[in-house]
């Protein structure tokens, strides 16, 4: 939802600073509670998490883009669906990580809490519904304007009230762990640090904060949470609760004037969570703001971990064979016409194609990052499990059978409006970001969904009978 409806507001910020004095402060208080002696990543497994993932995965990012982000995003889960492979199962079948941003976090979290079976209701239930019923939207009311000014027209009780009344239904991340479905990362934007902020167990750790406990809404209504529309979502530090030590890498990057600038940056942000005196809250905005695709979470928990497998476990990284990364990317192309002559842009032109610079240069940088980190992960796993004895070996794949230590294949591919004839994409991309939309053009984004998915060579190839056959080592 980054680019959502007029970025006029930017206008009435910069004219009518004055009227802040009299606003009334919109506030979302903290819902996140501490830790209480035991960390996420041991909860995750008390509850009762998959465990862990074969020797094929599939791997989904769904972008930022309200409700058009969503209805194809759940388009494309429904196409992996149709693809199948030996004994009935599906490309869906094993997909086992989502990260996602903004709009796109409305099917991911819909989908990890109800798998499959909820497939046939998130059209009626989510997508057909008016998320903006409850919203403060219009800049024509003065009310607005100090609610604006004051931090955004809107608190998390607002977007959240729908979110959990009528789409997640009060179920929280325990709930979704226990579904026994993929692992879904919702993602933020850290405003004070600059950084993509993942409701993750391996996040929520750094910040000593009890994740599970946590309403999903919250972490999706900080996902869609767009600047100026929307006050921050607010989480507190509690950095006396923690329940584990920091990685190596974290703290040795802090001080490392060597270390890549990513990881010195988020270093010093877990860092910073873990000391109130650098302040008590994290606030919170829409994911897109630091990469509508919802790779950066991945880069930046990678280099946090500081293993040659991170994020996967040690288990997983011996088992993998196969894994092929859907980037499904619903934004949208540049817009307007003064392009075209000498006057312009206007002032709100101009704002909006700063704000768009910003969000599509980092989802540029963002994706060719994330295909290069990929290849070097890649090589980075055959060497750790090449190092490993016969009996490590057997030990976290639990069995003896043959075994090619360098048989590991990772395939990134994205898909988004252009896999569409020209008119469509046209058509489909020019679909506001908003949180209601038409059922006509909800349906053609579904359709547009299925389409690009099947039709997608590199998908089609992982999903070809024989492709995912677990390998013999021969």
């Amino acid at each position: 939802m980054a680019r959502l409806s007029s970025y006029c507001l930017v206008i009435l910020l910069v004219c009518g600073v004055g009227l802040a004095g009299c606003a009334t402060t919109p506030v979302s208080e903290p819902r996140n509670t501490p830790l209480r002696g035991v960390s996420n990543e041991a909860q995750k497994q008390a509850l009762g998490a998959a465990d862990g993932i074969g020797e094929t995965m599939v791997a989904l990012s769904f972008s930022g883009g309200g409700m058009r982000a969503a209805a194809f995003s759940f388009g494309v889960l429904m196409g992996l669906d149709t693809i199948h492979g030996e004994e009935g199962r599906s490309l869906l079948d094993d997909v086992m990580f989502i990260s996602s941003v903004s709009g796109g976090s409305l099917t991911a979290a819909y989908y990890g809490l109800h798998g499959k079976d909820g497939l046939s209701s998130f059209r009626e239930e989510t997508l057909l519904r008016d998320g903006e019923a409850d919203l403060r939207l219009s800049l024509f009311n003065p009310a607005n304007w100090t609610r604006l000014l004051a931090g955004g027209m809107n608190d998390l009780n607002n977007l959240q009230r729908w979110l959990d009344h009528d789409v997640f239904h009060g179920a929280t991340f325990a709930d979704l762990v226990r579904r026994g479905g993929p692992e879904i990362w919702i993602n933020a934007s850290d405003m004070y640090h600059r950084l993509a902020f993942p409701f993750s167990a391996g996040a929520f750790d750094f910040l000593c904060s009890d994740l599970y406990s946590l309403p999903v809404s919250v972490a999706v209504a900080a996902s869609m949470a767009v600047p100026g529309y929307f006050a921050p979502v607010v989480l507190e530090k509690y950095p006396d609760a923690c329940a584990t030590p920091l990685p190596a890498a974290v703290t040795g990057a802090s001080r490392d004037p060597e270390s890549p600038l990513v990881l010195r940056a988020v270093a010093n942000a877990i860092l910073d969570v873990r000391d109130t005196r650098g302040g008590k809250y994290v606030k919170l905005l829409d994911g897109g703001l630091t990469d509508n695709f919802g790779l950066a979470s991945i880069l930046q928990s990678r280099l946090a971990m500081g293993t040659p497998y991170g994020p996967l476990n040690e288990a997983d990284a011996v088992r993998l064979r196969r894994m092929l990364y859907v980037v499904v990317d619903a934004s949208r192309p540049p817009a307007g016409d003064w392009n075209q002559v000498v006057e312009g842009p206007t002032a709100a032109e101009s704002l909006r194609a700063v704000m768009d610079t910003v969000i599509d240069t980092n989802v540029r940088l963002a994706f060719d990052a994330f295909v290069a980190m990929t290849r070097a992960w890649r090589e980075d796993l055959v060497t750790y499990r090449c190092s490993l004895p016969a009996e490590r070996v057997a030990e976290l794949r639990g069995d003896n059978r043959r075994w090619k230590c360098d048989d590991v294949e990772i395939i990134v591919t994205r898909l988004s409006f252009d896999g569409l004839d020209t008119e469509r994409a046209r058509r489909l991309a020019d679909v506001p970001t908003r949180l209601v939309l038409p059922e006509q053009t909800i349906d053609e984004l579904i359709a547009a969904g299925v389409e690009v998915a099947t039709s997608n060579p590199l998908v089609r190839r992982f999903g070809e009978p024989g492709a995912r056959r677990p390998g013999s080592g021969e």
